[in-house]
């Protein structure tokens, strides 16, 4: 009995043996890929995912697994180990500094437009009718020199980095109205302001298509070139951290982004680039 178990195990290792010689030139182990996770801010996504698709286009080694979840996700995953990149479409805060080693990547700039059904007769709003609106303070478009036309708001999550630059920057730190509907990602408010003719949200530039009316703030329209040269202030860094000096892969993926194909990236998709 012992002699045929050996000799089916003999048997074993021999064919395990032929298969290695047969095909193992052809073969990549899993030692041979190297794998990292980006998460974070909905409004960096799709740039990270593209850069991504093209490095690992270029490098076969590479497996770069890119997800969202918001800015508030892409600080506390790179903190706690389950992310090496975290995506921000805002600065860090203070908390999630403190203690704690994040290493900042500025990798472009973006603008947030203020929006609305393409029905609506309003084409200028000033900041402070902007923070009226969203403090529910108006509620009816007459009182911007629009139609009968009852506000209806539309905003981001709380996990949003978006929402947190909108309310610190446009409402002075102070909240929105309760009546604020919360979605969770720069294409879910730009979908429902599109069919809600009453409606008004704010949307990276990228989301700013025909479907939508972005509006002039103090007269100035929000559009790249706007954005870079200062006069449309509502804008934001779009940053990358990780958790102390990245190396391998999480290293050459930043550089990459950050290099003159990787910025090219970044501007096809709506965004101003960083360099």
């Amino acid at each position: 009995m012992t002699t045929r178990k050996n000799h089916i195990i003999g048997g074993v290792v021999l064919c395990v043996l032929l298969l290695t010689t047969v095909f193992g030139a052809g073969c990549i182990s899993t030692g041979d890929t190297e794998t990292i996770s980006i998460s974070g801010s909905t409004t960096v996504l799709p740039v990270a995912q593209a850069a991504a698709e093209e490095y690992m286009n270029q490098n076969s080694h590479a497996d770069i697994q890119v997800s969202g979840g918001g800015s508030g996700v892409g600080a506390t995953s790179v903190i706690g180990g389950t992310s090496d990149i975290g995506m921000l479409s805002r600065d860090l805060k203070a908390s999630e500094k403190d203690g704690n080693n994040l290493k900042e990547f500025i990798v472009g700039k973006d603008g947030i437009a203020l929006v609305g059904h393409p029905s609506n007769t309003v084409s200028d709003l000033s900041l402070e009718q902007v923070k009226a609106i969203y403090q529910g303070e108006i509620t009816n478009w007459k009182e911007v020199g629009g139609a009968d036309l009852k506000i209806v708001l539309i905003g981001r999550d709380s996990s949003s980095g978006t929402r947190e630059f909108f309310t610190e920057f446009v409402l002075d730190k102070e909240d929105a109205a309760k009546d604020m509907q919360e979605l969770n990602s720069n294409g879910a408010v730009a979908q429902a302001v599109s069919i809600t003719p009453g409606a008004i949200g704010y949307v990276s530039l990228e989301y700013v298509d025909d479907s939508l009316k972005a509006f002039s703030i103090g007269g100035v329209a929000p559009t790249v070139e706007n954005v870079i040269s200062g006069v449309y202030e509502i804008n934001r860094p779009l940053l990358m951290v990780t958790n102390g000096e990245p190396e391998g892969l999480a290293a050459d993926y930043l550089a990459f982004i950050l290099s003159e194909e990787g910025q090219q990236i970044l501007k096809d998709s709506g965004f101003i680039p960083a360099v």
